[in-house]
């Protein structure tokens, strides 16, 4: 029995042993993939957005024109990031500041429906700050 045991005992050390061998191969193989992984992480950048992030309106009326086209072309360009009208709407929210950041705050407390509805939000933004469309001119012609 004592020499049953001995011949176990040898095999489970010899198994043991070629667990760590092989363990300690893997890990190296796992460390070269890793160091490999790194090299290409720092090789592929992405792409940067082509449209600049929008500056910043504080309610002047001829600025707003400008404001909505560059918020609307970075959302475009972001898309995916802007998945509905409640993220576009808090978007432009976030880039207000000064009358027009007071301007919204009635909006925000009432919880109002147009904060989920941007081109009602944006139409509004037009009333308050004084941008009217072409077509709107041509109506008083």
């Amino acid at each position: 029995m004592v020499d049953e045991l001995v011949l176990l005992l040898h095999a489970l050390l010899v198994r043991h042993r070629d667990l760590c061998i092989e363990n300690n191969r893997l890990m190296k193989q796992l460390r070269l993939l890793v160091c490999e992984r790194a090299i290409l992480l720092r090789q592929v950048r992405p792409p940067s957005c082509p449209v600049p992030f929008p500056s910043r309106f504080n309610g002047e009326n001829a600025r707003l024109p400008e404001f909505i086209v560059q918020t609307m072309s970075y959302m475009l360009v972001n898309e995916d990031r802007f998945c509905n009208d409640a993220m576009k709407v808090a978007f432009l929210i976030s880039l207000l500041s000064g009358e027009a950041e007071d301007w919204v705050v009635p909006y925000i407390q009432s919880d109002s429906a147009i904060l989920c509805d941007y081109r009602a939000f944006v139409e509004e933004m037009k009333q308050s700050f004084g941008w009217y469309d072409d077509e709107d001119d041509d109506d008083d012609n």
